[in-house]
């Protein structure tokens, strides 16, 4: 298998869709083609993408352009062209049961209801892949969660998901430079809440 690292953002292409809920995870690899200085400068196998190095590691960005539902079209024919083990792939979605602020890290699980993540489990044939999912919260009221995944942050909300933005991509950082574990550790949860501080080292036997 290649060296490759695949990193993909789930979400809908156009305009129209960019700065919406749903498409937080294409937010996300954009902003680290940007602190990378990578260019989404081509479409292959429905999808935008972007190669470089992030952390030392050969990566692919990709936001598929299939929509969100064929999501799963997408990655697979990408990582059969590259080759990508499926330990390399990490997926990031927006999350509706997850609070906007909190992000969690995973290395398997279900759909959890997200079309995007259901179609590239459909695809692949396995859900043990690593996910990023990007809390945004429920709808309020009676309002169809259609029309708020297809609406955009607005006010002291468009703040806070700039803020995740940051600190997901952040945390796909350390997925790549230290593996999924740490990542989990350091980066899972609220975006406010303390980090567990690490522990000293146990005295040497013989020192008391």
């Amino acid at each position: 298998m290649s060296e490759w690292y695949l990193i993909v953002g789930l979400g809908n292409p156009g305009r129209e869709y960019e700065a919406t809920r749903h498409n937080v995870g294409f937010r996300v690899v954009d902003e680290l083609a940007r602190r990378h200085h990578l260019s989404f400068g081509k479409t292959e196998r429905k999808a935008q993408s972007a190669s470089g190095t992030v952390k030392g590691k050969r990566v692919i960005l990709s936001k598929p352009q299939t929509f969100m539902n064929l999501s799963g079209e997408s990655v697979r024919s990408i990582m059969d062209f590259y080759k990508v083990e499926v330990a390399h792939l990490l997926v990031v979605t927006d999350d509706l049961d997850l609070p906007l602020g909190t992000i969690r890290l995973r290395i398997s699980g279900s759909a959890g209801g997200q079309n995007g993540l259901k179609s590239v489990i459909q695809h692949l044939g396995t859900q043990d892949f690593n996910r990023l999912r990007f809390g945004i919260g429920r709808p309020p009221g009676k309002m169809q969660a259609r029309d708020y995944v297809l609406a955009p942050f607005k006010g002291d909300d468009a703040i806070l998901a700039a803020q995740v933005i940051d600190r997901a991509a952040d945390a796909v950082e350390t997925w790549l430079a230290d593996g999924i574990d740490l990542a989990m550790t350091r980066h899972n949860g609220d975006l406010d809440a303390p980090k567990p501080e690490k522990k000293p080292a146990p005295p040497k036997e013989g020192s008391m």
